[in-house]
């Protein structure tokens, strides 16, 4: 779950992580009103939304009086803001964040991602803050500075100093501040569950403090039940309509470019499944785990939302009983195909407890567009086919 901007850094301040003042706006006057109350001579206006790249897309202005505060507003707040992270569609921007301006020094770049190869958080920081981090990661790697963190122990001063040390931060009084905000922002990190923390820019100001101008979080869906107050901050008209009403039915779903519609069960399956398409020659049009607790209506619902995408043509459902028998899948599948028009081939391979069963099911029920297949690969290219409508 992502949250925006604004509730990222509402985070930060009950964590003393240093932010600019801010007030949320739904309408230029709320703007307005929200500039008026900041005071001062000079705001930004952000749209927010759950993507980066919005100050490239026109999403950051900078207004210097009241009026270019409303006008700004105006044009921000409705227009579909496109950046490297939204894809061609974008994304309606519904709200924008007033912000007060800040006496920009340096501009530096500070995240929190799990490394999975070390098993542990890592703090990144870089002197290229304002930048994309992916381009400084591709053509100057050598400016991101990582820093593990055992969680066992925690942050600790060798891991702050290694991260001023890296970034050139050579005053004394300087060090201090940024140790202890790289510190606060760790906390956050384990004590909310959170996934990824991205500040950039992070900003020195002249006095020498530093300020987080910037504010991106993601968490950990599985571990939302420990943090209601996170998941108020719920917002879901920036999700996915299909991914949403997927997980309302207990469904992991993820929608992707190909022609293969997969249903499967099992997360690890499942990339084994789109992995197998790819090796056959095809793409698939999305990931969808429907778990270990299948029945007919979950399956008519996957079905549902698969054939929503009007790229699919064929679907592969590819079921390893253990938790869930191949007889109800079978039984689930037939079931399905009464309540949703299904009118693409569907191969299914079907193995594990009660195959055998599953397999009759399937041969009795005796309709034509639902294909049996023996094994992962068989099903694969059969699939492969079926889209290509050589099957």
């Amino acid at each position: 779950m992502n949250v925006h901007e604004y509730q990222a850094k509402q985070i930060f301040k009950e964590y003393g992580v240093p932010t600019p003042r801010g007030i949320v706006a739904t309408t230029p006057e709320e703007a307005v009103e929200a500039a008026k109350e900041l005071g001062g001579n000079i705001w930004v206006v952000k749209a927010q939304i759950h993507a980066g790249g919005r100050g490239l897309g026109g999403g950051v202005k900078l207004a210097k009086s009241l009026d270019e505060v409303k006008q700004l507003a105006s044009e921000i707040i409705g227009m579909t803001l496109v950046t490297h992270q939204t894809g061609p569609e974008g994304k309606l921007v519904q709200k924008v964040y007033i912000e007060e301006g800040a006496d920009i020094k340096d501009e530096l770049y500070l995240g929190i991602v799990l490394d999975r190869a070390k098993e542990m958080p890592v703090i990144m920081a870089s002197t290229e803050g304002g930048m994309e981090i992916e381009k400084v990661a591709e053509e100057t790697p050598e400016k991101i500075i990582k820093v593990a963190v055992d969680p066992t122990i925690g942050f600790q001063g060798f891991h702050g100093r290694e991260l001023v040390f890296g970034l050139g931060i050579t005053d004394k009084d300087e060090q201090k501040k940024f140790i202890s905000f790289a510190q606060k922002l760790f906390a956050i990190y384990m004590d909310k569950d959170v996934e990824l923390i991205e500040i950039n820019p992070l900003i020195k100001t002249g006095s020498g403090d530093f300020l987080a101008l910037d504010g991106k979080m993601g968490f950990d869906d599985s571990a939302l039940y420990r943090h209601p107050e996170i998941e108020a901050m719920r917002d879901i008209s920036e999700e996915d309509p299909d991914e949403r009403e997927a997980s309302q039915y207990g469904l992991s779903y993820v929608a992707l470019d190909g022609e293969i519609g997969c249903m499967v069960n099992g997360a690890g399956l499942a990339m084994g499944t789109m992995d197998a398409i790819n090796y056959m020659g095809g793409t698939p049009a999305n990931f969808l785990d429907v778990g270990g607790k299948a029945n007919a209506e979950t399956v008519a619902k996957g079905f549902e939302i698969i054939l929503k995408n009007p790229k699919v043509k064929a679907i592969f459902v590819n079921i390893f009983g253990g938790i869930v028998r191949c007889d109800r899948i079978a039984n689930g599948i037939l079931e399905a195909t009464k309540m949703v028009d299904v009118h693409v081939p569907v191969i299914v391979r079907l193995d594990g407890t009660n195959a055998p069963e599953a397999a009759e099911i399937l041969k009795n029920a005796k309709i034509d567009n639902v294909i049996a297949a023996e094994d992962l690969a068989d099903g694969a290219a059969k699939a492969v086919k079926a889209a290509k409508g050589e099957l």
